[in-house]
């Protein structure tokens, strides 16, 4: 039996101890660090980094349609919502967005989201699910969704002004998840 390679071993920890269940209103304050932490670097979000915890909480819990939370040992390490992108003709396509504590990254955390997100958009009767801003700069990001068969269908120039690398492209991504 070949042996695993360390970060193989670690995802493989994460995977068996990690949950991803619905949040509730109480795990606002587990969260909330993590969204502030994200928000605030300004580097993956159109946030504003000085968004409030109060206007986060609107933004995270309440106008989603549904909020995860991805905890280990009873600690949120992570969280993803899930909503409708539009109403109307296109209800039928979902939006989501993910963030993972610092203190976790590189644990597969990002990948089990992703993964139980699109389990969720098919059992909500999404047909698809839409990134609609994703910073070009945020190449993790991108090489992720790309792996896990979103594709960039869109690519909005300079719309994104990152902290350090200044405008940036903007992409957008897109993934059929029905059968038909």
């Amino acid at each position: 039996m070949r042996e695993l390679r360390e970060d193989q071993r670690q995802a493989s920890i994460a995977n068996t101890l990690m949950i991803i269940r619905e949040a509730t209103a109480n795990d606002f304050d587990a969260i909330w660090p993590i969204f502030h932490e994200v928000v605030a670097a300004g580097e993956t979000y159109g946030y504003d980094p000085q968004t409030t915890r109060e206007s986060a909480r609107e933004l995270w819990m309440d106008y989603p349609r549904k909020t995860f939370v991805a905890e280990e040992e009873g600690k949120v390490l992570g969280t993803y919502y899930i909503k409708s992108n539009y109403a109307g003709p296109g209800a039928h396509v979902c939006n989501c967005g993910y963030m993972v504590s610092s203190a976790a990254r590189g644990k597969g955390l990002a990948t089990r989201m992703c993964e139980h997100s699109q389990e969720q958009a098919l059992a909500m009767g999404y047909k698809a699910m839409q990134f609609n801003f994703v910073a070009a700069s945020n190449e993790g990001a991108v090489a992720l969704w790309t792996k896990l068969g979103f594709e960039t269908v869109g690519r909005l120039p300079r719309a994104f002004d990152h902290p350090h690398h200044g405008l940036v492209d903007a992409l957008v991504m897109y993934k059929w998840l029905a059968d038909n």
